[in-house]
């Protein structure tokens, strides 16, 4: 009997833990809106990249039109960075929402009067690109105005990744389903429709004014001073480099994907579907199980094991054909992907000096936004002349390899986190 009452105070402990940051009235908002928007934002990514394949065949397009909505992240991020530390993140978010509702709505548009062309597709997605440029440094940046209490951020990242990845279990699978029912312009009017959500919710919010200080440095040198301060603070040097290896090599993956579900597991749309659902599953098991933990401590030590886990997955997922073992596959890609993430995020929004957390959150930012959509580019090329298996794999052991050379430099790094523990 004990032991029956005492899993139930260690189930009622951990289920407290993991929702902690729920408690702050403007994060419960964020995670609202965010849950409706994200799975709009999913569906939106799958319809895009299966109608450029439908259009063209070509995965070297599919990693073009990647680039070219990818791209701005790196050219703008960290002009991106200093407009977050200068000026009010929560008015810049509403505007970038606003302007992803539009963006969203004119390719619904395109795509349902049949008048969608591949040129419409860069074109748009380089505009959301640049949009995305001041948003993704702003959103991070801003949890820390969300959660009034600094122990509870940790929390909130887990709880923002599992948001992101419950969109991802759901929003691929109701796309593939809908791309085979009705085509892709309805996934993009139903993206543009779940913008309102995130939106209003914006809009509700209680956030406290804080005075907007004058600069009197010039642009240049505060962009300077960001980069310098990520260069020569080991933590973030080594938690960045990795992060860059693995947005370059790693994440790409999701541009070869339409390739892998058509002609090597002998699918279509569903099966795409499927195999993100299962990659959304795999992190929202490990993301729930970081929303648990009480402290960042030891973090450190998950980066190398979940990026060492990642690219193992990918490059076992490129040589298999069982349509099974792929989802399986797949879901631990995520647990690695998912865990890795949250991780660098956690860390990074621990030791950096709050003058300067919108320019270090747009170089983790300009990783996902600029490194991946260059090694989008690199893989389509790639894939064309070798085959996408023999590229996956290629770019799966190079990110084992940077999870062995980030595990060799954790000694120097932990050196300088004591500011983290103390």
């Amino acid at each position: 009997m004990s032991s029956k009452w005492e899993m139930q105070a260690k189930f009622t402990v951990h289920s407290k833990l993991l929702v902690r940051a729920l408690r702050h009235r403007n994060y419960r908002l964020f995670f609202t809106g965010q849950t409706i928007s994200m799975t709009g934002t999913w569906m939106q990514d799958i319809a895009i990249n299966w109608l450029i394949y439908q259009l063209t065949g070509s995965p070297l397009m599919l990693g073009t039109v990647n680039f070219c909505s990818k791209i701005p992240g790196l050219l703008l991020g960290p002009l991106a960075g200093l407009v977050a530390d200068r000026f009010n993140k929560h008015r810049i978010i509403i505007f970038t929402q606003c302007m992803s509702l539009l963006q969203a709505l004119v390719m619904a548009m395109l795509v349902l009067s049949n008048r969608i062309e591949v040129w419409h597709v860069i074109a748009l997605g380089t505009l959301l690109g640049c949009i995305q440029a001041f948003d993704l440094p702003a959103r991070h940046a801003f949890i820390v105005d969300m959660v009034d209490n600094r122990e509870d951020m940790n929390n909130a990242i887990a709880l923002n990744s599992i948001i992101i990845n419950a969109a991802r279990l759901v929003g691929p699978s109701v796309a593939g389903i809908l791309i085979a029912i009705v085509g892709e312009g309805v996934c993009f009017l139903l993206n543009a429709g779940s913008f309102i959500a995130v939106i209003a919710a914006l809009r509700a919010m209680r956030i406290r004014a804080e005075p907007i200080e004058h600069h009197e440095q010039s642009l240049g040198r505060d962009l300077r001073e960001g980069f310098t301060y990520a260069y020569k603070f080991l933590p973030i040097r080594y938690l960045l480099l990795l992060l860059w290896l693995i947005c370059f090599l790693g994440m790409p993956y999701i541009v070869l994907m339409p390739i892998f579900a058509d002609e090597v597991l002998g699918g279509g749309s569903y099966i795409l579907g499927f195999l993100f659902s299962a990659t959304g599953l795999g992190a929202i098991c490990r993301a729930a199980f970081l929303a648990t933990r009480p402290s960042v401590a030891g973090l450190e030590n998950i980066i190398p094991a979940a990026a060492g886990v990642f690219g193992l997955a990918l490059a076992v997922f490129s040589q298999n054909t069982a349509v099974w073992l792929a989802l399986i596959i797949m879901f631990f890609a995520g647990i690695g992907m998912i865990m890795h993430s949250i991780a660098t995020n956690t860390l990074l929004q621990t030791v950096v000096a709050d003058d300067k957390r919108g320019r270090i959150m747009s170089i983790y930012s300009m990783a996902f936004q600029g490194m991946t959509p260059l090694g989008s580019l690199l893989a389509g090329f790639l894939a064309e002349r070798i085959g996408a298996p023999a590229t996956e794999v290629m770019f799966g052991f190079a990110c084992v390899l940077g999870a062995v050379l980030f595990y060799n430099c954790l000694p120097k790094m932990k050196a300088h986190m004591s500011v983290i523990y103390n």
